[in-house]
């Protein structure tokens, strides 16, 4: 399907106009549909064919199996997270759930166990935990703090929502034959934080997005959790994070 009529979004509380060929990003981001007409969007994205084929060179294979309209979101999803960091926001890959109005973004490789140890979280809290977003989502820093934001790339299982929280706590997850947890230094979690955050090409955006990481680090709580992914590694994490706050 073609589509050349530019769309509205809200993502991170920012307006964005995307023009797309394909219309993969209408599906996975019908939520984050914005009706704000007259307004000047903060952000144009305009996809083409080019931007498509250079997305595809860079996924795993070549993109083999994947659609254009599979790869063409990848590619919204990469020009948008170019431009955040002027806005202060920038890209992580993590799993990120709210828990009383509070983040916390849980971040590792792929296969790590992020989802699994989230959906741990919404067993034991049932409804008092809602998913921001199980793959990427937008991380701001500003004067009064963190927050979390939900974005349309949700991750295989598309768990998340247009909705944004103050981020409390980041957890680095790694596999253990216990279930451990304790709070680290952000020296200690920044080099998997660097691993895990969308880096820009444009060595203006990188810079900024390394002074929003720097910030990060005087705002929020970082902890390194081992987890053997049984289910009560869930409240060992939970009890450790929810009485621990940033002091201001």
């Amino acid at each position: 399907m073609t589509n050349n009529t530019p769309q509205l979004f809200r993502i991170a509380c920012l307006l964005i106009s995307v023009r797309t060929l394909h219309d993969g990003l209408l599906r996975i981001g019908r939520d984050f549909l914005d009706d704000a007409r007259g307004c000047e969007p903060d952000i144009r994205v305009n996809i083409t064919q080019q931007d498509i084929d250079a997305e595809r060179l860079r996924s795993p294979d070549g993109g083999a199996g994947f659609s254009d309209r599979y790869i063409e979101t990848l590619a919204v999803c990469r020009q948008i997270s170019e431009i955040m960091p002027s806005f202060g926001r920038f890209l992580m890959h993590g799993s990120a759930v709210a828990v009383d109005g509070e983040g916390y973004l849980f971040t590792a490789p792929s296969g790590t166990g992020k989802s699994t140890h989230v959906r741990f979280w919404r067993e034991m809290l049932g409804d008092r935990a809602v998913m921001v977003n199980d793959d990427k989502p937008f991380v701001g820093v500003g004067d009064s703090g963190a927050t979390v934001y939900g974005s349309p790339w949700q991750g295989k299982h598309r768990l998340g929502g247009n909705i944004s929280v103050p981020l409390r706590a980041v957890c680095v997850l790694g596999r253990a034959k216990e279930n451990s947890i304790e709070e680290i230094t952000s020296a200690e979690a920044m080099p998997t934080l660097i691993k895990q955050i969308y880096r820009p090409d444009s060595h203006e955006m990188l810079a900024e997005t390394l002074g929003l990481i720097d910030r990060l680090n005087r705002t929020v709580k970082f902890y390194r959790l081992g987890c053997n992914l049984d289910p009560d590694s869930g409240r060992v994490s939970y009890e450790m994070m929810r009485n621990n706050k940033k002091e201001g």
